[in-house]
């Protein structure tokens, strides 16, 4: 058994306490701490033990494993303080700022004996996983151009996340894990990054993003992430050689539409008179030329139906099957770092209002 403690008793924080209580049987959380006297008596409500201050925490020797869950700007210092005292971590996304304070932690962790990691929970979210499946697949032929999309409407940012100093913003926020899941997705280099970054509503952090990367092969995907969206797009849209797949939303509505016989891709048509004026290219395909399929139903990848707790379940297996050895953990330092790498390209594209060539 892990007995864990959670820094940060906050929103995430709690999430990961019910989480692993709900789905976890091999880690247990035992304490928390937390800047906020408030904070400090929902724990206690919860049968926690609370800390006086961070260095209780990580001075108590019944804790194998640290939980951080603080605003973004305060997770670097205690990454190290939980590592250089042989506890186990894991890190709330996006982990840290910078790709200086990462390699920071990358050397301090290299010292340790204890595991690292970061919880990007989205890489098991069922509308991504089942992009992958297609692509994995090869349903709609060669990808070209793939659309990502988080699209709100609550226009104001809430609590730290709307504060510059603590390390707010949509680009650390939502962006990370569009991000996360772009380089899950196609296992390429990307070359170049644009950034459109907005400020609409915010007065100091990006509330609106949108993201071009291109990839070694040509491949683009665009990444979006809004708060003032009244209208949603699709959250996927991807298009393929071979046909188009679309995922409407969290529920997973959506299809897939693909060409009915790969090899007969044009056919004879006269002008069609459409409302867009006469037209060939833009004709209606005839309707005999292309199939329409239902998205794959699939499971998560412990081969369960995917539930509430499932990527705490998955996430969190992993993790105590990589503490003793057995396996890899899903999410590394150096992926988290290609991440990094891509956010501080994406300011510097939005800032100087150009494509930034790179190879990361």
């Amino acid at each position: 058994m892990l007995n864990a403690a959670i820094v940060g008793y906050g929103g995430m924080g709690k999430w990961h306490h019910n989480a692993i209580r709900a789905a976890v049987p091999g880690i247990e959380v035992i304490s928390a701490y937390d800047l906020r006297p408030e904070a400090m008596e929902e724990a206690r409500n919860n049968d926690l033990t609370v800390y006086g201050n961070a260095q209780e925490l990580l001075a108590d020797p019944n804790v194998s494993l640290v939980i951080i869950a603080t605003p973004n700007d305060s997770h670097k210092d205690y990454i190290i303080g939980a590592l250089k005292a042989g506890k186990h971590v894991v890190c709330e996304k996006p982990v840290v700022l910078s790709v200086r304070d990462l390699l920071e932690i990358m050397e301090v962790s290299k010292e340790s004996d204890a595991l690292f990691t970061i919880h990007q929970n989205r890489r098991w979210d069922k509308d991504f996983q089942i992009v992958k499946t297609i692509l994995d697949e090869g349903t709609i032929g060669n990808p070209y151009f793939i659309e990502s999309r988080v699209n709100g409407s609550s226009v104001f940012l809430h609590g730290w996340r709307d504060y510059q100093v603590n390390g707010g913003g949509m680009l650390y926020d939502w962006g990370v894990h569009l991000i996360d899941q772009a380089l899950q997705l196609i296992p390429e280099k990307v070359t170049s990054v644009t950034a459109h970054i907005f400020n609409v509503y915010s007065k100091e952090v990006d509330d609106n993003v949108k993201i071009l990367l291109r990839f070694e092969s040509g491949l683009s995907m665009m990444l979006e992430v809004a708060t003032n969206c009244f209208i949603p797009a699709p959250r996927w849209h991807v298009s393929g050689a071979d046909g188009t797949v679309v995922i409407q939303n969290w529920n997973c509505d959506g299809k897939i539409v693909q060409l009915a016989d790969r090899e007969a891709r044009k056919w004879d048509n006269d002008i069609v008179y459409t409302a867009a004026g006469p037209t060939r290219t833009m004709a209606p395909r005839p309707v005999n030329t292309t199939v329409e399929k239902e998205l794959p139903n699939i499971r998560d990848a412990r081969g369960n139906e995917y539930h509430r707790h499932s990527s705490a379940d998955i996430f969190y297996h992993n993790l105590i099957a990589a503490i003793k050895g057995q396996t890899e953990p899903y999410v590394t330092a150096e992926q988290a770092l290609r991440v990094i790498k891509i956010i501080e390209l994406a300011f510097e594209s939005g800032e100087t209002g150009r494509g930034i060539s790179c190879l990361v």
